[in-house]
C-alpha cells in the first residue's frame, strides 16, 4: 500500500469500512522494540469475511526484537454518547460508560493497579471491545484466540497527539479533497503484544485471530465471539455449575477446622444441595507451601477434608498456584523456579506490578521452567489423590502471566508461561473442577471449568451493585466458555431485604455457580429460604437487550424468567411485556395477573424482581 492509499483509507470511519466489507485494506504496522517501523518484517493478514488470521515473517538476515504488531488502525467517528464496553487483561478490569466518558467498573484496573504497560495516551482493552451508538448497530472487535500472544485494543482520544491519524503537513491536501481533519477524530488500533521477543531470520509467528463485525443484536454478536473462542480453545467440561459453601466471606484467613465442621453440620442436616465445601485461604503455613497446614487452622486440613468426604460432600480447597512469599519453604529451596529480573535474580512482584494482597510481596513461579511445572503437577495430584479434593479455587493466577520479567524459556511469551503452568495444574488435578480467580481472562481459555466474573463481594450496597453490574456484563461467557462464578452469596448482613433480593437476583440471572459465603450457623430463616431458592442454579444466563442491564430474560425449558433490576436510589414504575402464560414472583411465589400481556410494576430503590412465566 502506498502513502496515498494509506492516507485515504485512514480517513474512512470504521462503520464505512464494515459496510464496504473492505477490511482487507485496514492499515497495519510492525513496531520494533526501539519504536522503529520495520521493513524486513512482513505482516500478512488473511481476511475471511470479518475474521483476520495473520502472521509475521522475517524476510531479513538478522533477528529483530518486535514490540508489537498493529493489525488494524482506524479512525472512529462515533458520537461521544456511544456506549462502550471493554474487557481487561486480568479478571478484575472491565470498562463501561461511553466513548466520550469511559468508566472503570472496578478500582483494580490493568493500568493503575496492576501497572500493565500500554501505549502512551491510550486506554487499553484486552480481548473484546463493543461500541453501540445511540442510534445504530453495535460494532464489535475481538481477538478470538490467545495461544501465544495477548491482543488488545487501544483507544486514543481526539485531544491526544497520538490520536492524530496522519501528519498535520498532510492535512491541507486531504481537507481540500473533502476529508475531515484527523484531530477531530478518535483513533482505534488492534495490537498484538509480541513482548519484544526476537523473530529470527526466516522464522514465522502465527498471531492471534481478530474479529471485526457489527450488527443490531449485541447479544448475538457476543454469542458468536464465545463460539469462536470455544472453537479456538475447547473448554474444559462440567455438566452443571457447582453449588457449595466457601469459608472466606465469613471467616477470612483466620478460618479454623472447627468453623468448617460447624458449617458442614448445617449443610448436612438442612442444606444438602450445597455439594462442595470449600476451605479458603488461611489453612496453609505460608503462601506457596500449600501442602503444609498452618498453625492457625487448629487442625489437620486433611482430616477436615476427610470429614467432608465422609459426610457425603465434595472437599474443595483454595490454592494460589503461581505465587510464593519470600519466607516460604518453596521459595527458599527453589528460587531458580521463579520469574527473574534483568540481573537473573528472582523478580519481586511489587517492582513491576501489584505486590499481592496478603503476606507479600510475592514471587511468581515460572511456568516455562520444567521443574516448576513438575512441582505444580505434584501439588495438585497430591491434593486430588491423597487429600481427596475435587474442586480447586485457583486464585492470584494473574501472577502466572506477570509482565516485566525474564523466563526460563527465553523465547516464550508470558501467555505461554501461564498456559504451560496451567496445563501442569490440569494434569495434576485430574477430574477435579478448576475455578479461575484473579486470572488473566483470555489466556485462561480452555484451562478452567469456571471463571470468576466480578470483584470480591462485600456486605455493602455499593459492592452488591458494582459486582452485580460486572457479573451481568459477562453473561455471554456462561455455559459457552466456562461456568461463570458471580462470587459468593452473602445474605447474613445489615442489607435491607430489597438489597438482599437484588443480590440474589443477580446470582440467579448470572446462571452460574452458587456458593454460600455466610456462616450458616447464624443465617436467619428468611435469608436461608432465599439461599435455597438459588440452588441448584439453572445454568442459563439472562440475555439483556442493552448494556443498561435493566431487563434480562432467562430462557428455560417450558418457561421464561424475566429479571428486572432497579440500580438507582429512586423508585421507578415500569410496564413489562410478559406475553401469554402464568406469571409468578419467583421469590415470594405470589401469582400475578397481567393485563393484555403486560404488567405495571412499581420498583423500590435498589431492588430487583424475578418473574417466572410458564
Amino acid at each position: 500500500m502506498n502513502r496515498r492509499e494509506f492516507l485515504e483509507l485512514a480517513a474512512l470511519p470504521l462503520a464505512q469500512l464494515l459496510d464496504q466489507k473492505d477490511l482487507r485494506r485496514l492499515p497495519g504496522a510492525v513496531i520494533a522494540v526501539d519504536g522503529r517501523r520495520l521493513d524486513d518484517i512482513e505482516l500478512i493478514r488473511d481476511w475471511t469475511g470479518p475474521l483476520c488470521r495473520s502472521r509475521l515473517v522475517n524476510r531479513g538476515r538478522a533477528a529483530v526484537r518486535i514490540r508489537e504488531a498493529v493489525l488494524a488502525d482506524v479512525e472512529l467517528q462515533f458520537p461521544p454518547a456511544t456506549r462502550l464496553y471493554g474487557e481487561g487483561f486480568q479478571m478484575l478490569t472491565q470498562t463501561g460508560g461511553t466513548l466520550g466518558a469511559p468508566v472503570d467498573l472496578s478500582q483494580y484496573t490493568d493500568a493503575k493497579h496492576y501497572r500493565i504497560p500500554t501505549s502512551e495516551g491510550a486506554r487499553a482493552f484486552y480481548g473484546l471491545l463493543t461500541l453501540t451508538p445511540p442510534e445504530g448497530q453495535t460494532t464489535l472487535c475481538a481477538f478470538t484466540s490467545c495461544a501465544k500472544f495477548s491482543g488488545r485494543f487501544e483507544l486514543y482520544d481526539a485531544g491526544s497527539p497520538k490520536g492524530l491519524r496522519y501528519e498535520r503537513a498532510a492535512e491541507p491536501a486531504l481537507v481540500a479533497q473533502g476529508f475531515r481533519p484527523a484531530v477531530a477524530a478518535r483513533r482505534l488500533t488492534a495490537v498484538v503484544d509480541t513482548e519484544g521477543l526476537p523473530l529470527e531470520p526466516g522464522e514465522t509467528w502465527v498471531l492471534e485471530d481478530l474479529l471485526v463485525t457489527s450488527g443490531a443484536d449485541r447479544s448475538r454478536l457476543l454469542a458468536d465471539v464465545a463460539d469462536r473462542l470455544a472453537a479456538s480453545h475447547p473448554p474444559l467440561k462440567a455438566r452443571m455449575p457447582p453449588t457449595g459453601w466457601c469459608s472466606w466471606y465469613c471467616f477470612g484467613p483466620s478460618v479454623t477446622a472447627q468453623q468448617v465442621r460447624d458449617n458442614l453440620d448445617v449443610i448436612a442436616t438442612s442444606m444438602p444441595t450445597l455439594r462442595y465445601v470449600q476451605i479458603d485461604d488461611g489453612y496453609q503455613s505460608a503462601m506457596g507451601d500449600w501442602l503444609d497446614t498452618g498453625a492457625a487452622f487448629g487442625g489437620n486440613v486433611r482430616t477436615v477434608l476427610a470429614d467432608i468426604r465422609q459426610r457425603g460432600f465434595e472437599p474443595a480447597i483454595w490454592v494460589a498456584p503461581f505465587v510464593a512469599e519470600e519466607k516460604s519453604a518453596l521459595f527458599q529451596s527453589h528460587p531458580d523456579w521463579f520469574v527473574k529480573d534483568a540481573d537473573g535474580a528472582p523478580l519481586r512482584s511489587d517492582r513491576v506490578t501489584f505486590g499481592g494482597w496478603r503476606r507479600g510481596p510475592w514471587y511468581a513461579l515460572d511456568g516455562t521452567h520444567p521443574e516448576a511445572q513438575s512441582h505444580l503437577e505434584r501439588v495438585f495430584k497430591t491434593m486430588r489423590t491423597e487429600w481427596g479434593c475435587t474442586y480447586f479455587k485457583l486464585d492470584a493466577n494473574f501472577w502466572g502471566a506477570m509482565h516485566g520479567g525474564r523466563l526460563h524459556d527465553g523465547r516464550a511469551t508470558r501467555v505461554e508461561a501461564y498456559r504451560r503452568g496451567m496445563e501442569a495444574v490440569v494434569r495434576g488435578a485430574g477430574d477435579s473442577f478448576l475455578l479461575g480467580c484473579n486470572h488473566p481472562i483470555w489466556p485462561s481459555l480452555g484451562l478452567i471449568h469456571g471463571s470468576r466474573s466480578s470483584n470480591d463481594i462485600k456486605r455493602t450496597w455499593d459492592r452488591i451493585k458494582t459486582t452485580g453490574f460486572q457479573n451481568l456484563q459477562r453473561n455471554w461467557q456462561n455455559g459457552r466458555l466456562w461456568w461463570n462464578d458471580p462470587d459468593a452469596i452473602v445474605l447474613a448482613s445489615d442489607l435491607t431485604d430489597a438489597e438482599c433480593q437484588f443480590h440474589a437476583s443477580v446470582i440467579y440471572a448470572s446462571g452460574g455457580m452458587a456458593l454460600s459465603g455466610d456462616d450458616l450457623t447464624k443465617l436467619p430463616p428468611a435469608r436461608t429460604a432465599m439461599l435455597r431458592k438459588l440452588v441448584p442454579p439453572t445454568g442459563v444466563a439472562a440475555a439483556f437487550d442493552d448494556a443498561s442491564l435493566r431487563l434480562g430474560i432467562v430462557t428455560l425449558p417450558g418457561a421464561r424468567a424475566l429479571c428486572l433490576f432497579n440500580w438507582d436510589d429512586a423508585p421507578e414504575s415500569r410496564t413489562v411485556r410478559v406475553g401469554a402464560g402464568q406469571v409468578t414472583d419467583f421469590w415470594t411465589g405470589k401469582k400475578l395477573t397481567p393485563r393484555a400481556g403486560s404488567l405495571e410494576i412499581a420498583m423500590a430503590p435498589r431492588s430487583a424482581l424475578v418473574l417466572k412465566v410458564t
